[in-house]
């Protein structure tokens, strides 16, 4: 049986202003297919996560027909969607720290917030008892048990991080989408978080991870979209496009590439 769509897009187009951020993609990415979506700053990658969260519209194609669906559908209530699809970015990560009272809120609050759709304080809903062991069991499955009394502006980056990402297991999605996750991270802090996100992929969530850094693609992910000024420039098994050839050209600079334990670590050659 074939696996079913997390993302469908269907000649999507996005314009901002008089520019086309997305630029016609037609892209489709099932479950358990792992995938990353590379490419510099400018190319489109955040307006595709949009797209994922309804957050931003696509121009509707000749035909009427929706460009985008997301699990099979193309209209979907906000809530019930975040619910199926887990987003960790550092966006989410500063709003959380700007928006409650200059972090105020707990790890655990800022877990428990997941169930009730909010991203802050937990003033409305109701939390329950089966909500606070699932909050427990998403911390503790992430290393980050003993960051659940303490305050978000209490937490180094990469702590804070990890509560992200702890957030949006507790709902139990079916993927897991990667926006720029280890910006603002130093290089031992982004390898244990990645290495951690490593364990969720093997226990069965699908991954998709954007990222203009080649070092980020786990060795689970075996699928690599090259994006480039809102156009699909690459798509394949992750060999066959994390080559010096295809990277030199997405990034307007000589690359060297290197492979090394499944991961792929891309050098300025010039």
């Amino acid at each position: 049986m074939i696996p079913q769509p997390i993302l469908e897009l269907l000649d999507a187009t996005v314009v901002k202003g008089d520019r086309r951020v997305l630029n016609g993609l037609r892209l489709t990415i099932r479950e358990g297919e792992h995938t990353a979506i590379l490419g510099p700053n400018g190319a489109g990658k955040s307006v595709l996560v949009s797209l994922l969260t309804h957050h931003e519209c696509a121009l509707v194609p000749a035909g009427g027909t929706s460009a985008v669906r997301v699990f099979g559908e193309d209209r979907w209530n906000v809530s019930e969607l975040r619910a199926q699809l887990g987003i960790v970015s550092a966006d989410l990560h500063q709003r959380f720290v700007a928006g409650n009272s200059e972090g105020s809120i707990t790890g655990e609050a800022a877990v428990l917030s997941a169930f009730l759709v909010s991203h802050g304080i937990l003033r409305y809903g109701v939390v329950t008892n089966d909500m606070r062991r699932r909050a427990a069991e998403a911390l503790d499955a992430v290393g980050a048990a003993h960051l659940a009394p303490r305050t978000l502006d209490q937490m180094s980056s990469g702590e804070a991080r990890r509560v992200m990402l702890a957030r949006v297991l507790a709902t139990s999605p079916r993927a897991l989408v990667l926006d720029e996750p280890t910006t603002g991270l130093d290089l031992g802090t982004r390898h244990g978080f990645m290495e951690q996100v490593r364990g969720i992929v093997r226990g069965g969530t699908t991954l998709v991870l954007i990222t203009h850094h080649s070092e980020e693609i786990v060795p689970e992910i075996e699928r690599v979209i090259l994006l480039h000024e809102g156009r699909i420039v690459a798509d394949g098994a992750k060999a066959s496009v994390l080559t010096g050839e295809r990277l030199s050209a997405l990034f307007g600079l000589p690359i060297t590439v290197e492979a090394a334990g499944g991961y792929y670590y891309a050098r300025p050659s010039g």
